[in-house]
């Protein structure tokens, strides 16, 4: 899914390019481990990456024939969304200056599973990486009402999804493994 900011053959272009890419899914202060897992991979497949963000305060209000979404804000802060693709793309580009893999980040807007797979759709992925959750109280109840990106994309798509910790592991003898 793509904001409004670019047009539907732009996006058609660029979606030829990216033909068999890897996808990283990607938010404001992620661990960089989970874009070195997805570099890693996209250099192993020789292929490109996308950095997908997705804004989950825009919906989806309705596609056209050729694909391109049109959306709308649940806020009228529209300045948060931008904020944090901006980031995203900073980070991103410090991160893969180095690495000789070609990359393009990508706004995404709605229910970030759906918004992603639709995404792999149109590119024919090889594979999206995502990470886990951070631990604590909000993410579990965020989770429980949402479900999980990673398990949500495991079974409503056929490609592979490597789901990267974000965080050192839990002890087994720990049986809580969120105590915050």
């Amino acid at each position: 899914m793509a904001d409004d900011s670019s047009s539907s053959l732009d996006e058609a272009t660029q979606n030829a390019a990216l033909q068999k890419a890897v996808i990283v899914g990607m938010q404001p202060g992620q661990a960089t481990r989970v874009l070195q897992e997805a570099v890693r991979y996209a250099t192993l497949l020789d292929a490109p990456l996308v950095v997908a963000h997705v804004d989950v305060t825009r919906f989806v209000t309705y596609e056209d024939p050729d694909g391109y979404v049109h959306s709308a804000p649940i806020d009228l802060n529209l300045e948060a969304g931008v904020a944090e693709f901006e980031e995203v793309q900073a980070a991103a580009a410090a991160a893969l200056d180095d690495t000789g893999v070609t990359w393009t980040a990508r706004q995404l807007v709605g229910d970030p599973a759906l918004a992603i797979k639709q995404l792999a759709n149109k590119i024919d992925a090889q594979l999206i990486v995502v990470g886990t959750r951070k631990r604590g109280l909000g993410e579990s109840i965020r989770e429980f009402f949402t479900g999980s990106v990673a398990a949500r994309l495991a079974h409503r798509q056929h490609r592979s999804v490597l789901v990267v910790p974000l965080e050192e592991s839990v002890p087994d003898e720990q049986k809580e493994i969120w105590t915050d």
